[in-house]
């Protein structure tokens, strides 16, 4: 494949342009293509609509440019979206690549205004369901369908699931293309002092059996769901313990407080909340859960597997691609299935634990690691430069 080369020797001038930096799956994924992606092909500089959140610091440690535009989540601002298209301009932005629904849309509008002739969206996202999702976002999400025919260059999906429900409700299906999310193997990789050192932390015995949940609080992750599944897990299997982590998983969370006490589990739960640890957490559980009402492409699971860790998950996005053959996959909602597919994965025997744990790694090493999943930004990227650009531009 030919390669674009910039003018005057520069490498490609992208901007990224996202809703904001809180952490998240999407924002996660952003900030490990910028720490490896070739930074002598590509020149780098980040915009979030809103704020920096935790992400822009780590982003900006990284020597990439980052700013905040200061835009309300609430109130889309037109000042904001005509400063974002002057500093594009200044930038001399040779592509623009932008990041969820509102930045997909006011990205591109900001993009078009600065002259800039790329642009591609990504979208992170697979329910658009009344229930599940804002109305703004889905308003927005609907806008984008109608323009996306001659708006953006390409478009990005993180999952199959993602492409395919997107294309149902309007959007261009000859733009799109699917990156998965990437992990990395050196990070997150099996760990057995971590069993032992966690369960000391939490005052355990060492054969204390652990089923994890780690995601923030939101309606669609469906924690009420994982603790009622615990409370008939508890019955049969009196002796283990659960470990939820993530933003606003703690005791003081009321409602997931009292969830855990319907469910008679609050007293075998582990409110860890936000953590820096994860890896080392995740290598410490004998079995990772996912019981969301929706996904796209759950980050946790190829964490989990990269650990050597099963998981048992309900079927939604890509989750029941990312599993494969290496957990236990239920139907969404069925939380006494999701109970028993957390007993048949502690029932196993260290050996088959051991068999089982090295099949998920190796799935993530063969299809998720981020090594290769960044050399595919790095070729979709040159891709749609040379697409858009005069030959004489790149020859």
């Amino acid at each position: 494949m030919s390669t674009y080369v910039a003018t005057k020797g520069q490498g490609l001038r992208v901007s990224i342009v996202i809703t904001g930096l809180s952490t998240g799956g999407a924002e996660m994924m952003l900030l490990k293509l910028l720490e490896r992606i070739d930074r002598s092909r590509f020149s780098l500089r980040v915009f979030s609509l809103t704020t920096l959140g935790e992400i822009g610091p780590r982003i900006q440690a990284l020597g990439i440019p980052v700013e905040a535009m200061g835009m309300n989540r609430h109130a889309p601002s037109p000042l904001a979206v005509a400063a974002l298209a002057r500093r594009l301009r200044e930038t001399k932005t040779d592509l623009v690549h932008t990041w969820m629904y509102h930045a997909d849309l006011l990205g591109s509008v900001a993009a078009r205004l600065a002259g800039v002739r790329t642009i591609a969206w990504c979208i992170h996202n697979t329910n658009l369901d009344r229930d599940k999702s804002k109305r703004a976002t889905r308003l927005v999400a609907r806008l984008n369908a109608t323009v996306s025919r001659w708006l953006p260059t390409g478009i990005l999906c993180c999952a199959d699931a993602a492409r395919d429900v997107h294309v149902r409700r309007g959007y261009s299906g000859d733009k799109m293309e699917v990156i998965p999310n990437g992990f990395d193997l050196s990070r997150f990789r099996p760990d057995s002092e971590a069993r032992h050192a966690v369960r000391n932390e939490l005052n355990l015995a060492v054969d204390t059996p652990l089923v994890g949940i780690v995601g923030r609080h939101d309606p669609q992750k469906n924690h009420a769901g994982f603790l009622a599944a615990a409370g008939l897990l508890l019955r049969s299997r009196p002796g283990v313990h659960f470990v939820l982590v993530g933003t606003g998983i703690d005791a003081g969370n009321g409602e997931l407080v009292a969830a855990a006490h319907r469910a008679g589990v609050f007293d075998v739960c582990h409110w860890l909340g936000q953590r820096d640890d994860i890896p080392r957490l995740m290598a410490s559980l004998d079995v990772l859960a996912s019981s969301s009402f929706s996904e796209a492409f759950p980050n946790v699971l190829g964490e989990a597997m990269a650990c050597g860790i099963p998981c048992a998950v309900t079927d939604v996005g890509d989750s029941a691609t990312i599993v494969g053959d290496t957990g236990r996959i239920v139907r969404s909602g069925d939380m006494p299935a999701l109970a028993v597919a957390f007993d048949e994965l502690l029932a196993l025997d260290p050996e088959q634990r051991a068999a089982i744990g090295g099949r998920a790694r190796l799935r993530v090493e063969e299809h998720f690691e981020i090594g290769q999943v960044v050399r595919r930004y790095e070729d979709y990227y040159e891709r749609l430069a040379q697409a858009a650009r005069p030959r004489h531009d790149y020859e």
